[in-house]
């Protein structure tokens, strides 16, 4: 059953509050900071930089934006991300990042859904289809192949982050692949962070050849059931435009629209990048 606008108002708030304004850093490795009027993210290597959340106006947004170029361009960070909401502000921020030299990727609908709810879907695989739940090395290569061909590109920060989750704090991950036979045609993960009220759904991806047959239905159901088991009362998914009606006939809500503005220093590429924090 999906939220009433009123309900999906407070479930913003407390998602800005605990996933956001008091983010709990991604990674054993990973450290979050409060620097002036944003929270950031640092991590060595491959993880994952960027700004969580901010609190400025038309006077301080684009000094603000300066410091954190610097910043992570200071440390060697490589591409970092400023994830933009729609409710931030100001109102042009996205307008100020631009200016900066931030590029927009494509926008993604922050949907929200009752674990609860979710949990009672039906688990009866597809035709063909069994789950393999992933733990070791072996079992993030089937995820990435599937990435691979679900959209197109290869991921190996997403890798290297799934790797190090199993190693270090395999408990806030729940990662899965759908075989058919020796085939991976879909995969997905659930990261879940300690005390927090949100289970996120991330690399929802199936092999174009098996689209339309409740496979991907499948995984949700799969992981909303771990998280209920587990206390956790809300699923959120950044969606994108091809994930956006299943969610919506599966329950979830929106709460907005989110935007990754990526810096990439001039001359910069994977390569030639210094790790953060080396």
């Amino acid at each position: 059953m999906t939220m009433e606008p009123d309900e999906l108002m407070k479930v913003r708030a407390r998602y800005d509050a605990e996933m956001r304004r008091d983010a709990q850093p991604d990674a054993a490795e990973a450290r979050v900071e409060r620097s002036g009027a944003v929270v950031r993210q640092t991590t060595p290597g491959r993880g994952w930089h960027g700004v969580l959340w901010s609190d400025l106006d038309e006077v301080t947004a684009d000094a603000e934006i300066a410091a954190q170029v610097a910043f992570f361009t200071d440390r060697g960070a490589g591409d970092f991300e400023w994830k933009l909401y729609g409710h931030d502000r100001p109102a042009d921020l996205g307008e100020r990042l631009r200016a900066a030299g931030f590029a927009p990727e494509p926008a993604e609908t922050l949907m929200v859904a009752r674990t609860a709810d979710l949990a009672e879907l039906p688990m009866e695989p597809p035709e063909g289809i069994t789950l393999r739940v992933v733990t070791d090395e072996a079992g993030v290569d089937l995820m990435m192949e599937v990435h691979a061909r679900a959209f197109g590109t290869e991921r190996p920060r997403i890798r290297h982050q799934i790797l190090t989750l199993l190693r270090d704090e395999p408990e806030t991950l729940a990662a899965v692949v759908a075989m058919a036979g020796d085939t991976p045609v879909s995969a997905a993960r659930m990261e879940m962070r300690p005390g927090t009220s949100f289970a996120g759904l991330w690399g929802g991806g199936t092999d174009p050849r098996w689209r339309g047959r409740g496979v991907y239905r499948l995984l949700v159901a799969h992981r909303a059931r771990i998280a209920a088991s587990l206390g956790i009362p809300y699923l959120q998914v950044d969606a994108s435009d091809d994930s956006r009606p299943i969610l919506e006939r599966l329950g979830f809500g929106v709460l907005g629209v989110t935007v990754p503005y990526v810096y990439t220093p001039a001359g910069y590429t994977p390569a030639n990048c210094t790790p953060a924090g080396a």
